[in-house]
């Protein structure tokens, strides 16, 4: 998704780690490098049609900067951005290179708002702060798109919108009711019928949907690099294959140390969401990455479609996900390839065997499709907040953390790194609380927890289904 797989990428990494072993942290820092040196982009859809990423060089020595940010996907890079435009000296370290993690690697859904309704926000945050909260997570689809167009990002960006389909009539509710709650607002939003459904989708597995005309979608890597290019241009410095390897404090600086060098910066920007347990030692990474579940979301692409098949399918170039738990989500890239994913296990693979659940949605949701090749699998974390909020955190004076986006990260993490350089510059009225860090019960457990969670929400979702 937009989500559908969070963001930000790890800032740091061993190479074993991406085949599911367990993690040994490297000794010192000539093995930090040379275990950095091996680390290449994962192949997915999205590394072979996106442009070229920009050169940046590895941190080599000290350098001063007013803030340093830890991380390179969308909220490092949004962040990195905007405190470059506005004059601030900023340098981004990252272990590989920017959308390396789930931000290179997500279906590139852009969904406008979060879990909860406007009325459930206003509801937990009150009336002031839930305002601004709306308005940010409503507004998040269009901040993407207006920044995309503002900064000339070539990334296929298509807004033609975000239909949330309803297996069950359970769904079905939900979907209009939010339609209801956002209309009141003005929300460019509507409750859309089973047959208008099926006629947008090509499909009739839904009984109606929420349709959004303020979302759609990216090609997510380019995107990613894209934002990259535009905040080293604005004047943020970018360092890759710069694993950050130590945090501290010392004479009322935060110092940042790399195998190859350090960062001495007034404020530390945390950027790293689903990798945050492999983002550094000690405190603060240990207490962030309890603080959420890291989820895989997988993907499988076709190839391009004979024009025939595609005028069968997404007629309207929307990006689709679903109201049930275990949802299902697609959109078509720029060459006509129909993107599929969901839930995966937790381990970052391509096997085909990994993959059989998806494309046996594939296949019942799209039986005119069926014979169609799959061309492409890949997978990336997301990252999961217990309360399926993100969440804005200042561990210690000067050091700010955002993550946990719940598979909506190509818009809100993108917001996230506006509000972090918001909050870095001052502004104190900001969409989303301060929160403490507040650890998952049972965070030891949180594979096999996940895994038993996954098992449960397909048979509710099974059971809601039956009632269609």
């Amino acid at each position: 998704m937009g989500a559908a797989i969070g963001s930000n990428n790890p800032a740091i990494l061993p190479a074993h780690r991406l085949h599911g072993q367990p993690r040994r942290q490297p000794s010192s820092s000539s093995e930090f490098r040379h275990v950095m040196t091996d680390l290449a982009m994962p192949k997915s859809l999205w590394i072979e049609t996106a442009p070229p990423g920009a050169a940046f060089s590895v941190l080599d020595g000290v350098r001063k900067a007013d803030i340093c940010i830890v991380g390179g996907g969308f909220t490092g890079l949004s962040a990195a951005l905007h405190l470059a435009e506005a004059g601030i000296d900023v340098v981004l370290l990252d272990a590989a290179e920017p959308g390396w993690g789930a931000s290179g690697r997500n279906g590139g859904q852009v969904i406008p708002g979060l879990k909860y309704d406007p009325d459930e926000l206003l509801l937990r945050y009150g009336p002031e702060q839930g305002a601004r909260a709306v308005a940010a997570s409503g507004g998040a689809a269009d901040f993407t798109f207006d920044l995309i167009r503002r900064l000339g990002i070539d990334c296929d960006a298509v807004q033609n919108g975000w239909i949330q389909g309803a297996p069950s009539p359970t769904g079905l509710a939900t979907a209009q009711a939010r339609a209801a709650k956002w209309m009141a607002l003005g929300a460019r939003v509507e409750a859309i019928d089973r047959a208008r459904t099926a006629s947008l989708i090509g499909h009739d597995y839904y009984l109606g949907a929420f349709l959004d005309h303020r979302g759609g979608h990216v090609q997510p890597l380019s995107y990613a690099r894209g934002l990259a290019v535009a905040a080293a241009a604005a004047g943020a410095t970018i360092h890759v294959r710069s694993p950050a390897i130590g945090l501290a404090k010392a004479a009322g600086r935060w110092r940042v140390t790399t195998p190859g060098g350090a960062v001495e910066a007034d404020r530390v920007i945390l950027a790293t969401n689903g990798y945050t347990d492999l983002a550094g030692r000690g405190e603060p990474f240990g207490s962030l990455a309890h603080s959420v579940l890291p989820a895989f979301s997988y993907q499988i692409a076709t190839r391009p479609l004979t024009d025939n098949l595609r005028r069968q399918v997404l007629a309207g170039d929307q990006s689709v996900s679903e109201t049930r738990r275990l949802l299902i989500y697609y959109r078509f890239d720029r060459e006509g390839r129909l993107v599929l994913g969901g839930r995966g296990h937790f381990r970052d693979t391509s096997e085909p065997e990994f993959f059989r659940h998806i494309e046996r949605a594939f296949a019942t949701l799209f039986p005119n499709l069926a014979d169609q090749p799959i061309a492409h699998r890949w997978g990336g974390r997301i990252a999961m907040t217990q309360d399926h909020l993100p969440h804005l955190h200042e561990p210690a004076p000067g050091l700010t953390a955002g993550l946990g986006y719940n598979g909506r990260g190509v818009a809100m993490a993108t917001v996230m790194g506006k509000i972090l350089a918001d909050q870095a510059r001052g502004t104190t009225e900001l969409p989303l609380p301060t929160t403490p860090v507040t650890g998952i019960p049972f965070a030891g457990f949180r594979r096999p927890i996940g895994s038993a969670f996954r098992l449960w929400y397909g048979v509710l979702d099974w059971r809601e289904r039956r009632l269609a």
